[in-house]
């Protein structure tokens, strides 16, 4: 049976809204996009942070979840195949209401390719997925190599944009969604 893991590289965000501190939005993000990667069926769920960054990952882990030193996603994946996982994913930190099915999408062609890449609509990647062990270097800021079978994409939010892509009928990103609806992001936002 092919051993499969879902990875959140918990990097730091380079954007947050206008009136919120970007440590509780890089915390909210955490939280959602943990949530999620928790929830998937069929793959273990872990996170991945920088040098030094370990407690933004013990505070939204949950029990049992592998937590990885890993600044990039090459460095997330390898440290799943030394885990013993034949598959894995590596998403973004700023896509907190990226639907399950969207990663799902980026495992299926790892059967008959050994890499896969999720597009975000404003440039980059939104995940990376690869069959274990892998050798070569991609970074979220990328555009998809030559060769990686291209899955559907969707937005990150890292910008004003981003933000205006929220579709709020979609389930999940509950810290995000309540941390932008608070009265105080919108007394500091005006």
């Amino acid at each position: 049976m092919t051993r499969r893991c879902v990875i959140l590289l918990l990097s730091p965000v380079t954007w947050s809204p206008p009136g919120v501190d970007p440590g509780a939005w890089r915390l909210a993000l955490a939280e959602d996009s943990a949530d999620l990667v928790s929830s998937l069926a069929e793959t273990d769920a872990a996170l991945a942070y920088p040098f030094g960054d370990r407690a933004l990952a013990e505070a939204v882990s949950w029990p049992g979840m592998p937590l990885y030193e890993a600044d990039t996603p090459a460095g997330a994946l390898n440290a799943a195949g030394r885990d013993g996982y034949d598959q894995a994913v590596v998403l973004v930190p700023d896509a907190p209401d990226l639907p399950a099915m969207l990663i799902g999408k980026l495992l299926r062609p790892l059967g008959s390719s050994p890499l896969a890449v999720a597009p975000a609509v404003t440039g980059g990647l939104v995940g990376i997925a690869a069959r274990l062990p892998y050798t070569g270097e991609l970074s979220f800021a990328d555009n998809p190599p030559e060769g990686a079978v291209v899955t559907a994409g969707w937005h990150r939010l890292g910008s004003p944009e981003g933000l205006g892509r929220l579709d709020p009928a979609l389930e999940g990103w509950e810290a995000t969604r309540l941390l932008l609806s608070s009265p105080a992001h919108h007394r500091q936002a005006r």
